[in-house]
């Protein structure tokens, strides 16, 4: 069902594939409700997440996703804010037991927290979804090994402190 057809995946089908994601974000307010329907909307052991998990070590496979950044970290924005999106941008990180650079989320921010080494984990969080309400800041920190991370900001919007 949520498999994309037809090729490799790509930009496009990455998109597509989010779609249900990014429909139930930008139409939600950015709190703590929101982080609980999309864990009981898209679980993190269900389908959709495990298919976008796959999609993303695919897309770094193939050389298209996190191919910025240097050992530790490695990122890359997907797709920038757009009427498709809900008007998120979504970006993919890959992190191993860093602490990233301090930054502010004006209008706040979703993490689908994705660990490839087991026990890994963001901001003292594991497998599954993250949020950070606007105005809220951190240091994306991963402990514990290395973790993707897909994060998605209404209008692409983040300040570096």
């Amino acid at each position: 069902y949520w498999r994309v057809e037809g090729g490799g995946m790509n930009v496009s089908r990455f998109q597509k594939l989010l779609e249900p994601i990014t429909d139930l974000v930008s139409a939600e307010k950015m709190d703590t409700a929101l982080a609980e329907k999309l864990n009981l909307s898209f679980p993190e052991s269900g389908e959709l997440f495990n298919a976008v998990e796959r999609a993303c070590h695919d897309a770094i496979a193939a050389g298209w996703m996190c191919t910025q950044g240097g050992e530790g970290r490695r990122f890359g924005r997907i797709i920038e804010p757009c009427e498709a999106t809900g008007m998120l941008s979504i970006d993919v990180v890959d992190l191993t037991n860093i602490v990233g650079p301090h930054h502010r989320h004006p209008s706040g921010e979703v993490c689908m927290v994705m660990p490839i080494t087991e026990g890994a984990q963001f901001n003292g969080e594991g497998r599954g979804w993250s949020l950070f309400e606007p105005g809220s800041d951190h240091s994306p920190t991963v402990t514990g090994g290395e973790a993707l991370v897909l994060y998605m900001l209404p209008a692409g919007k983040i300040e570096f402190t």
